[in-house]
């Protein structure tokens, strides 16, 4: 007996622990198989943040997606005056990358990669986002909440940081942590934009 068309749809593989990515690809539908990659995310000397990003998306997939499944992954870092912002880990760093962004346009820099069919394709999502002037209170009183420190740039557009942003220039889910038209993109070019 044939199989329906629904069940033999591809199940995509998130190759990510990020909550904010898979609530992405919720919200747009999906409904993926989270496995969590452990890659060194260290940047290698002189490496461009677009090259970074990508690198580690392409590894990330590597790592927990295999070869005959439609796969998915990515990595997103700020960057200002040439330098990647991590995620900052600790209070004082977070207090530190706010300041450094108070008044100031930076940019999202996000590197995806997705697999099918024995395929891989990749590629970088650049976004520009503006912020007001920040005092030494407001960006107190929003570190003091947790937020900022498993965030790149240590900020959450989709959380507090909200209130700090004047301007985004280009894909706003791409400082969410995925630009998820990107990824429809991708799975149509690969033929598996059925994939749920």
């Amino acid at each position: 007996m044939p199989s329906s068309p629904v069940a033999s749809r591809p199940r995509l593989v998130l190759a990510s622990g990020s909550p904010r990515r898979l609530d992405l690809l919720r919200a747009h539908g999906f409904s993926p198989r989270v496995r969590r990659p452990d890659v060194d995310e260290t940047p290698q000397p002189g490496e461009d943040p677009g090259d970074l990003v990508q690198r580690l998306a392409m590894a990330k997939l590597a790592a927990v997606v295999e070869g005959h499944e439609t796969g998915l992954a990515a990595d997103t870092v700020v960057v200002i005056d040439g330098e990647v912002l991590g995620k900052p880990g600790r209070p004082d760093w977070a207090a530190e990358m706010l300041h450094r962004l108070s008044g100031r346009t930076h940019a999202v820099v996000g590197g995806l990669a997705v697999c099918h069919g024995g395929h891989t394709i990749s590629g970088v999502v650049r976004t520009r986002v503006t912020f007001r002037d920040l005092d030494d209170e407001e960006v107190d009183a929003y570190v003091a909440t947790g937020e900022p420190l498993d965030k790149a740039g240590g900020y959450a557009i989709q959380g507090g940081g909200a209130d700090f942003i004047t301007e985004v220039d280009g894909c706003r889910e791409n400082v969410v942590g995925l630009s998820v038209p990107a990824v429809l993109a991708a799975l149509r070019s690969l033929g598996a934009h059925s994939a749920v």
